[in-house]
């Protein structure tokens, strides 16, 4: 046996006492552990000033990834640093409330020989559109984007390029698309003779490209989009807030209504994300994130992606971390996350893997050659041995140097585990309810072409009925063709039907 081998295994604490030393403000994680036994001395921490380098918390369905999510949370609420979590199952919910004294928790405490005080952090709780309990969460179509939105509607790359085509003709027009309405009505334009002749400038948009989006818009209606497009649109500034006593605002995404509803959602997180790095500043390497940012179902947000949508997202990541912002991806293995966006991500908790199958077998050999080679454990049996609540970890240490693998018996979390008991009581009363509860319908797109043609047809003079067929010239104005020809009325009809509706919900 090697003799740097040897003498690691006979003082393991030391070593890796020494590998996670931190000078500055650092979350503790855990003690290591080595040949099944606890190491007190073996203290696993991640310094703050790494975080903005990014991380992965990964593991097999029941092996601890929420409550390894919760713990991170805690801890930065604690040191001041605001934290976006996507809550999938309604309980990081809990994270407002104490723990229970007692239970697993005290015991997972005792074990590594830590205090366990029970204690609530500052959250609010959001929701899409309002969908399930929480404060509405909503944007524009505008400020979505043609990238996000083909996502959400799983278009392939011709259907994408075309609603970059539909986009630019809104913002030159001065059209605003602010929800899935608005974005019908110029499709719908487009797909008129006039509307053709008014897009050759930049770009033609087939028939049948405009059928597809057509229907994908009525499924995405159907499927929470009528919910989260629309205004107010959310302001990412309440995301960085701390509370008076100077934590960090834990903000949990509560996703448990729309679990059925995976291409939103992913691509909200996603969304979300976009904003922060479009409006924060440039602040370089900080002593601490200014946010943390937990993208949970991760794998989602991968799936049947386009190329040009996989390039955001790994130039969004790569970026992200001069504006001091964190990004953690939270999945079942690392193979699920792109190769472009994984070497980005230094900090890692592997969870168990499980090899039942050939296929896992595969897998867990494939997730192993993402890691540091170790000297200290056999990863292919570590990872499939690990208890519930232990992770194989490796972070970037303040030096920026990948530090060894480490068997690691996480610390438990000091808030509840449970979901909250009044989640939506909690999100009405929060100030940010106030702002954003209520949706408003403002006038946009649709309402912007059915009054040019109201304008339009009380200008026309009353000519005398003329026997026969004649054929009407074109105006020169093609919208004013559009609202005029048969896809326009029909358009107009849809408003005035929308209006309708709208008054009788009034009284």
């Amino acid at each position: 046996m090697p003799g740097a081998l040897l003498a690691a295994m006979t003082d393991f604490g030391k070593t890796i006492a020494n590998a996670y030393t931190v000078e500055g403000e650092a979350l503790d994680l855990g003690r290591g552990v080595h040949d099944g036994k606890l190491d007190a001395d073996a203290v696993v921490q991640l310094p703050l000033a790494t975080m903005n380098r990014h991380g992965l918390i990964a593991g097999a369905t029941g092996t601890g990834k929420t409550r390894t999510l919760q713990l991170f949370a805690e801890q930065l609420s604690a040191a001041g640093v605001p934290v976006v979590a996507a809550d999938m199952k309604g309980d990081v919910s809990g994270i407002a409330e104490p723990g229970e004294t007692g239970g697993p928790a005290e015991k997972r405490a005792k074990e590594l020989g830590q205090d366990f005080t029970p204690t609530g952090f500052p959250a609010e709780f959001l929701a899409l559109g309002g969908i399930g309990p929480g404060v509405p969460v909503r944007a524009t179509v505008s400020d979505f984007g043609p990238l996000l939105l083909g996502k959400v509607l799983d278009a392939n790359e011709t259907q994408e390029q075309s609603l970059s085509l539909v986009f630019r003709y809104a913002d030159d027009k001065g059209l605003p698309i602010l929800d899935v309405s608005d974005l019908r009505a110029l499709l719908s334009f487009f797909d008129s003779k006039e509307g053709k002749e008014d897009l050759k400038g930049l770009g033609g948009v087939s028939t049948s490209t405009i059928g597809v989006l057509l229907r994908s818009l009525t499924q995405l209606e159907d499927g929470g989009g009528k919910e989260f497009f629309g205004e107010p649109q959310l302001d990412i500034a309440d995301l960085l807030r701390t509370a008076p006593d100077g934590r960090g605002v834990i903000s949990c995404l509560e996703l448990p209504a729309v679990q059925d509803k995976p291409q939103l959602f992913s691509t909200v997180l996603m969304w979300l994300l976009a904003e922060l790095f479009e409006q924060l500043p440039e602040v370089g390497d900080l002593p601490k994130p200014k946010l943390v940012f937990f993208f949970d179902e991760a794998h989602l947000l991968f799936d049947g992606a386009t190329d040009a949508f996989l390039d955001s997202v790994v130039q969004t990541v790569r970026l992200i971390r001069s504006k001091g912002v964190g990004v953690f991806f939270i999945t079942q293995t690392p193979k699920d996350i792109p190769s472009d966006v994984l070497g980005q991500l230094g900090n890692r908790v592997q969870h168990a893997l499980r090899a039942f199958t050939p296929a896992d077998a595969k897998a867990l050999k494939a997730a192993i050659t993402t890691y540091p080679r170790s000297e200290l454990y056999d990863l292919e049996e570590l990872l499939t041995q690990l208890g519930i609540g232990e992770a194989a970890v490796t972070i970037l240490s303040e030096s920026g140097v990948p530090t060894p693998v480490v068997h690691t018996r996480l610390r438990a979390p000091l808030a509840s585990m449970k979901p909250a008991a009044d989640v939506n009581g909690a999100a009405k009363a929060s100030p940010l309810y106030a702002e954003y509860g209520t949706a408003i319908d403002r006038e946009s797109a649709r309402e912007l072409l059915a009054a040019r043609m109201t304008t339009q047809e009380a200008e026309k003079p009353v000519l005398a009925p003329k026997r026969g067929t004649t054929t009407k010239e074109p105006s020169g104005d093609p919208v004013k063709d559009f609202l005029g020809s048969r896809q326009g009325k029909a358009l107009q009809r849809e408003v005035v039907r929308g209006m309708f509706g709208l008054l009788r919900k009034r009284l």
